[in-house]
């Protein structure tokens, strides 16, 4: 299938998608377990299409029954398969415990997946240049060379790049991670880095400000520092804005809320919010998307998210006018 013939995507989203194995229970022999399918690049691209976007998926997934399961999953979410590509290997594969509050442990079995084989000569020049947005992260680029490469091409293409350095020292050094986002910052649309973890390892930055400062020095167009439960801080142009986090209904599992920020955010640009309205809708989601299990267990539609982001937003002028 030829996809650059079809319409443009709103949003590409690539990287490895991975079997999710998830228990309630530390690991052990007998532990009842919950399959899945999840990773960073399903996560995101499934926020994107539930906030409206039309969304397409660069991911090499096995040429077998497992590969087809994974791309139903995919169009399950709404997204296109068109991108999805086949290979004999092995999925990449993870273990992940959660706790009552939501907080994680991670096992991963992903060394030689076949979702590291993604390569530059899998980025599409007309697909990636005819897309609203493109968005890559820091595990893409770090799960083999061939991807790092295939990253670097997508952002040399695409109109906006979008990066999430989701940095990870179990599969990269902080020096590695570091040299990916000098390389990729100066053609960012928009950087996604978190605080105080990354934006310390990687810019050496004590601050959200300093952070957004210093990426916006490298040429970064945008920057959203995700700070937690406590807010995001958007940075573009001259404006300096501080968006207060949403807080969540319920917490089952944390695992992807960060993306579907990012999905969201990249979505709701592209679809012509501005960057504030657009990072509150990326807030509402990721609130919502941490009760449900696993990375793509819950992901609300438009209209939940709308809707809670608009509550939000009355609540907290409530609390305003009932202390002026």
């Amino acid at each position: 299938m030829n996809a650059a013939a079809h319409k443009p995507f709103d949003v590409v989203v690539m990287g490895e998608i991975l079997v999710e194995v998830a228990t309630d229970l530390p690991f052990a022999h007998g532990v009842p377990a919950q399959l899945g399918i999840s990773g960073d690049a399903l996560n995101v691209a499934a926020a994107a299409a539930a906030a409206g976007a039309r969304v397409g998926l660069l991911s090499v997934l096995t040429d077998d029954d497992l590969g087809q399961a994974i791309a139903a999953r995919v169009a399950e979410l709404g997204i296109s398969t068109d991108l999805l590509l086949h290979r004999r290997g092995q999925q990449g594969v993870y273990l992940v415990h959660s706790d009552p509050d939501g907080e994680r442990e991670f096992s991963y079995a992903r060394s030689g997946s076949v979702g590291s084989t993604l390569g530059p000569d899998d980025v599409d020049p007309a697909v990636f240049t005819a897309a609203g947005a493109v968005v890559a992260g820091g595990i893409a680029s770090a799960i083999s060379t061939t991807a790092r490469a295939a990253v670097v091409k997508a952002a040399s293409l695409a109109q906006r790049f979008v990066f999430d350095p989701n940095f990870r020292p179990r599969l990269t050094t902080k020096e590695e991670a570091t040299a990916v986002l000098a390389e990729l910052a100066p053609q960012a649309f928009l950087v996604t880095p978190s605080f105080p973890g990354e934006t310390s390892a990687l810019l050496g930055a004590s601050t959200p400000q300093e952070a957004a400062a210093g990426l916006r020095a490298q040429g970064t167009a945008n920057v959203a520092v995700t700070c937690g439960a406590e807010g995001i801080q958007l940075e573009s142009g001259q404006d300096s804005v501080w968006v207060p986090a949403i807080p969540a209904p319920a917490v089952v599992d944390q695992t992807g809320a960060g993306d579907a920020f990012v999905g969201t955010l990249t979505a709701r640009l592209v679809l012509g919010d501005d960057f504030q309205a657009a990072a509150r809708y990326g807030a509402a989601a990721s609130s919502l998307v941490v009760g449900g299990k696993g990375g793509t267990g819950f992901i609300p539609t438009f209209e939940q998210t709308r809707a809670h982001a608009a509550a939000s937003a009355h609540s907290v002028e409530g609390e305003v006018s009932s202390h002026a």
